[in-house]
């Protein structure tokens, strides 16, 4: 099915959906004393929101608000914004809510539909920008209407269900992939291999609509926030790491984009050059230092130069860029990549 948007309405969100339903808050030390099968839903964009899993009977007993069927859940804070479908229903923390939509005979699909669409709106959040009931309630978005102008439910299941997809195959084996040999690793300072450059601040009012990546310093969809039309862009082919926001989140971007100032940009030095197979293997090791930074303490561009990499040398002392790029390859999908 095509997705032609050209006769869509705009609808409230608090048209289309029930009231907010706040939670409480649940320590991970609750869900570790007390494990069960119960999806325990906070502000995370990662693992759908998904802290771990915790006893219901317990929950009961705390008084902890339990939703017993499908539901979206959207982040207060933390990684605002950010929505989840919880198809077997969940328990809510403090820092998420969680809300149903008010049609009967909703579907999976018209959840997994809007929960797209709500995600479109992520961007007008942030750290300092938290999901408020009334506001977010108060937002409009745009959806398939019927010749009644109500929303189309009909259409959006039907579009979701033709998403079909072949299952992911590789031609890569398991027995190919190289043996690491970490004493003939060597450290390397960040600003040693790569050109870094920061990011440019760019208003919401300086933003146009367009077909250009915007990158903001979330953690998901290779760090792009939006779509604008910008003049100047960042050139393709490098390594993007937040520094704020989601610190550490490190991405390949194949192609231009413009880059918030949230966001410091890696172009390899003139000694090597980089492409996606390399650039895979150096993002897992610049992410395992996200643990050194936080909210509080940002990876700024001066703090990354001085970062040191710990990364594959050949007998000359330089790194084995090479071996990183076969060992990328030897692994399974990798050429789906």
């Amino acid at each position: 099915m095509s997705l032609n948007t050209e006769h869509w309405k705009k609808f409230r969100i608090s048209d289309i959906f029930c009231p907010f339903i706040n939670g409480r808050g649940i320590t991970e030390q609750e869900i570790e004393d007390n494990p069960g099968k119960l999806a325990a839903i906070q502000s995370s964009s990662e693992n759908n929101g998904c802290m771990g899993f915790i006893d219901e009977n317990y929950c009961r007993e705390m008084g902890y608000k339990i939703i017993s069927q499908p539901c979206l859940t959207v982040a207060r804070s933390g990684s605002a914004g950010y929505v989840s479908f919880q198809p077997k229903g969940c328990v809510i923390g403090d820092s998420a809510k969680a809300f149903m939509i008010q049609e009967k005979d909703v579907t999976t699909y018209h959840y997994l539909f809007l929960r797209t669409i709500l995600m479109a709106n992520m961007y007008k959040f942030n750290y300092g920008r938290k999901v408020k009931a009334a506001q977010y309630m108060n937002m409009k978005i745009s959806l398939p209407a019927d010749h009644k102008g109500r929303p189309d439910w009909k259409f959006m299941d039907r579009f979701m269900r033709s998403l079909h997809h072949k299952a992911i195959k590789t031609s890569v084996r398991k027995k190919d992939i190289p043996e690491f040999h970490m004493p003939e690793w060597k450290e390397y300072k960040m600003d040693a291999l790569f050109h870094i450059e920061k990011g440019k601040r760019l208003t919401k009012a300086d933003m146009i609509d367009g077909q250009d990546n915007y990158l903001g310093a979330i953690s998901h969809n290779n760090g792009v926030r939006q779509k604008i039309s910008a003049s100047k862009l960042w050139e393709a082919n490098c390594i993007t790491v937040n520094y704020n926001g989601s610190v550490g989140e490190a991405f390949y971007q194949p192609k231009p984009f413009w880059a918030s100032d949230d966001v410091n940009v890696l172009y390899a030095k003139d000694f090597w050059k980089m492409n996606k197979y390399i650039a895979m293997f150096l993002i897992t090791v610049i992410k395992a230092n996200k643990y050194r930074f936080g909210y509080g303490r940002k990876w700024t561009l001066e703090k990354m130069k001085e970062t040191v990499l710990k990364l594959p040398s050949r007998e000359n002392g330089t790194p084995d860029f090479l071996y990183m790029e076969n060992y990328i390859k030897s692994l399974p999908y990798s050429d789906r990549i």
